[in-house]
């Protein structure tokens, strides 16, 4: 069963996306904060983090770098509720951009087109 770990400052939306991704047979880890994001990452090792970009005290473009420099492997999808981050040359980091809708149908398939490409064990630099 792969884990995904959600980043999101926002508590509804960490509980649907949790309660949305259960439903789909994943293992689901959240956090609400970016405050010790690597250490959290190292001790999870999970095989996919969906990471908010704007949060109250932490810049997911900042912190997509943080995690890029360690694991390199670990796909990641941004979250905004903004389309114009998409063009922001840190957000190149990730696999991923999904606008933030209640509808979680782009989500999801972003997910299994991630977790697809993904060789576990492979998480943090050798």
């Amino acid at each position: 069963m792969n884990k995904i770990l959600i980043v999101d400052d926002e508590e509804v939306i960490r509980m649907l996306y949790s309660e949305e991704l259960e439903d789909e047979g994943y293992n689901v880890i959240t956090t609400g904060s970016g405050r010790g994001l690597v250490e959290l990452v190292k001790q999870e090792i999970p095989d996919l983090i969906i990471l908010d970009i704007k949060m109250a005290e932490h810049d997911g473009l900042d912190l997509l770098q943080d995690i890029r420099k360690e694991f390199y492997n670990i796909p990641v999808i941004l979250c905004s509720a903004y389309s114009s981050f998409k063009g922001d040359l840190k957000s190149i980091a990730a696999d991923y951009y999904v606008v933030k809708s209640a509808d979680l149908d782009e989500l999801k398939q972003k997910v299994k087109m991630a977790l697809e490409g993904y060789i576990p064990g492979q998480s943090t630099q050798e």
